[in-house]
C-alpha cells in the first residue's frame, strides 16, 4: 500500500507541533513496510525559521534521532501533483495547506482513484471558520480531525462527508521514561509563549507560583517577545531558547516536574482537546500538574495520571508537593506512563487509521501479507 502525505512539515518543528505527531505516524506506518511518502514546500516558513536561526546542521541531528525519516519538496507554484500522487492507495492533506493545493488534489482523485482524507489539527474551526468555509472538500472521502468537538463542528458545518476522531498520541519509540537521571531543577515546561492565547495564564500557573516557591526552572520555546522573557528573569526562571522535540525526552528526564497550560480558545471552545504535550510528558514519566481542561472524552484520569489545579495558587502547593514527596511523584510517573502505552501511542492511531482505511474504501491488506 502507498500512503502520500501532504503537510507543512515533517523535518521542523520551530513553532509547529503537528511534526511531533506526524514523525511518529510516518515511523510506524514505515515498520509495517508501507511505502509512506510526505511532500511538503519548498521554503516553509517553519523550516525557513529553523534554518535561519539554528543552521541546517540541525535537519542531520534529526537523523540522528530518526533514521530513514525522508521528505519530498515541491514547489508551491508548480506542483506537480500528477507524479507525487501516481500509485497512491491512500492520500492525506493536512489543514495548514494552500487552500488551491488541497482543492487540487481533490480534482485530481477523480483521474487517479485513490482514497483521500483532509486532517484537522488546529482551532480554526471555532476561531476561524470561515476560513474552513472557504476550503473545498467536495471530492474528499471525509476528514480526520483530533476532538469530538472538532468533528461535531464539521458535521454541523456539513464540511466533509464523513468525519472521524483522530486524536494525536505520543511516539513512544522516542518518548519513553528515563527517570533515573539526576536532576538539574526542580521544574521545566517546553511550550511558545502563545501571546494573547494564554499570557495571562503563563503569569497565574507557571510564572508566578514558581516566582513563590523559588524553585529552579528553566523554560524552553519560540516566539518570547521581551516582555514575557523579562518577567521569566525576573521569577528566577533560566530561558532556554528554541528545543527541538526530539531532544525533549532528555530534558524531562533531568527535571522532577513539568506543568501544563493549554491555550485559551482549546479551553473555553474546544474541550476535550489536551494537544500533544501532554501525551508526550506522560511517556516519558515525568510528573505533570496541568492547569485547567475540560477532559470530555475521558484520556485520561485528572488525580491518578496527572494532577489538576484550578488556579495560581493551587498550581504553587501541588507543584510544592510533588517536588517533596518521591510517592506521590512516583506514582504519577507510573500512572502516566501505563495509560500511554495503554490508548495514546502512534502505533494505536495507526491501527485505527487502517480501520478508517477500511471504512472507506476495500479491505486494507500489509504488504507483509501479499
Amino acid at each position: 500500500m502507498k500512503l502520500v502525505m501532504f503537510y507543512h512539515s515533517l523535518y521542523s518543528d520551530w513553532n509547529h507541533g503537528n511534526a511531533h505527531f506526524l514523525r511518529g505516524i510516518v515511523r510506524e506506518f514505515k515498520n509495517k513496510n508501507y511505502d509512506v511518502q510526505v511532500y511538503e514546500p519548498q521554503n516553509g516558513w517553519s523550516l525557513e525559521n529553523l534554518i535561519q536561526d539554528h543552521g541546517a546542521e540541525k535537519l542531520q541531528e534529526l537523523k540522528e534521532y530518526y533514521p530513514g525519516l525522508e521528505t519530498n519538496y515541491y514547489d508551491p507554484a508548480e506542483p506537480d501533483l500528477t507524479t507525487a500522487l501516481e500509485g497512491a492507495d491512500y492520500v492525506i492533506v493536512h489543514e495548514w495547506n494552500d487552500k488551491n493545493l488541497i482543492k487540487t488534489i481533490g480534482e485530481q482523485k477523480k483521474t487517479q482513484g485513490f482514497r483521500l482524507l483532509f486532517h484537522d489539527t488546529h482551532h480554526r474551526a471555532v476561531s476561524d471558520p470561515e476560513s474552513l468555509d472557504e476550503i473545498d472538500l467536495s471530492n474528499y472521502d471525509g476528514a480526520l480531525v483530533f476532538g469530538d468537538i472538532i468533528k461535531k463542528i464539521y458535521e454541523e458545518k456539513k464540511w466533509a462527508k464523513q468525519i472521524w476522531t483522530w486524536h494525536e498520541a505520543a511516539d513512544t519509540v522516542l518518548f519513553k521514561p528515563n527517570r533515573d537521571e539526576d536532576k538539574e531543577g526542580d521544574l521545566v515546561w517546553i511550550g511558545n509563549w502563545g501571546d494573547d492565547e494564554r499570557e495571562d495564564e503563563l503569569m497565574e500557573f507557571l510564572i508566578n507560583p514558581v516566582k513563590e516557591l523559588g524553585i529552579k526552572a528553566k523554560v524552553y520555546g519560540v516566539r518570547y517577545p521581551k516582555h514575557a522573557i523579562k518577567a521569566l528573569e525576573d521569577a528566577g526562571i533560566e530561558y532556554g531558547g528554541w528545543l527541538p522535540n526530539y531532544k525533549v525526552p532528555e530534558i524531562f528526564s533531568k527535571y522532577k516536574l513539568t506543568v501544563h497550560v493549554p491555550r485559551r480558545p482549546y479551553v473555553e471552545m474546544l474541550p476535550g482537546i489536551p494537544t500533544i504535550r501532554p501525551f508526550e510528558a506522560l511517556a516519558c514519566g515525568i510528573p505533570l500538574i496541568s492547569a485547567p481542561w475540560k477532559d470530555v472524552e475521558g484520556l485520561f484520569t485528572s488525580g491518578k495520571d496527572y494532577l489538576m489545579v484550578k488556579n495560581g495558587d493551587e498550581m504553587a502547593y501541588r507543584i510544592s508537593e510533588v517536588i517533596k514527596s518521591a510517592q506521590l511523584a512516583g506514582s504519577l510517573s507510573e500512572n502516566g506512563v501505563e495509560v500511554i502505552k495503554e490508548k495514546h501511542t502512534c502505533v494505536h492511531r495507526v491501527d485505527e487509521l487502517e480501520k478508517i482505511f477500511n471504512e472507506i474504501g476495500e479491505k486494507m491488506v500489509s504488504p507483509r501479507d501479499n
